[in-house]
């Protein structure tokens, strides 16, 4: 009997991710949401994908794809879920590209778009409830381009879940966006110098004096 198979197509962006595509790039980060509102939201890189196995290869370590960069206690996560998700539409729809939904699971992100959650996540993780605001407002002030790098470098100094967590460049991530106003600022007046500033604070105050190498993947 002959078996007649369809032919492979194209396949459209997942539906409901905030824009990843794997037939563009299989980088991307996954945000998972536990169906228990009293589970931390967990945020990991991956350089790889598996739509049969997604969030398999999620692990607390050093190895680059699948490591977890951040969890988040809940309640920060729901101060911050809608204005992430409408930042990221807005967008998406500017490039023709479909909105995004946080839904129960694994979530794809594209890896520029996961860069600039983990950013704001890193700034919050272990900050006063009170401040999260604070800090979603001056992360709505930075440019994409900023919030890339900033992320690049932070991710190379201190980027481990464990080890990075509270100090070196993940520290100043929370300082810059917390207690330093970057809303409202001049458009020529860069954020970078100041971040630096406040790096330097934190490698000195703990003994540090590592210097970040630049992540040049996309």
């Amino acid at each position: 009997m002959t078996t007649h198979q369809k032919p492979k197509t194209s396949l459209p962006p997942l539906d409901g991710s905030f824009g990843f595509d794997p037939e563009q790039s299989v980088s991307h980060f996954l945000v998972h949401i536990p169906t228990s509102g009293q589970q931390p939201v967990e945020v990991s890189e991956h350089l790889s994908w598996d739509p049969e196995r997604a969030g398999a290869s999620v692990h607390v370590g050093s190895h680059p794809d699948g490591q977890v960069r951040t969890r988040l206690a809940r309640s920060k996560w729901n101060e911050i879920a809608d204005v992430i998700r409408a930042e990221f539409n807005t967008r998406l729809k500017k490039q023709g590209k479909r909105p995004g939904k946080w839904v129960t699971g694994y979530n794809p992100v594209s890896r520029p778009l996961g860069k600039e959650l983990t950013l704001l996540a890193w700034a919050i993780e272990d900050a006063d409830p009170a401040l999260v605001r604070a800090a979603v407002t001056n992360w709505l002030g930075l440019m994409p381009e900023e919030r890339w790098w900033l992320y690049t470098m932070t991710a190379a100094a201190s980027g481990d879940y464990v080890s990075g967590r509270g100090v070196g460049w993940r520290k100043a991530v929370r300082y810059a966006l917390t207690e330093n106003p970057v809303a409202g600022r001049p458009s020529e007046q860069p954020v970078v110098p100041e971040f630096f500033r406040l790096v330097k604070e934190a490698m000195v105050e703990e003994g540090k004096g590592t210097e970040p190498v630049e992540d040049d993947q996309a």
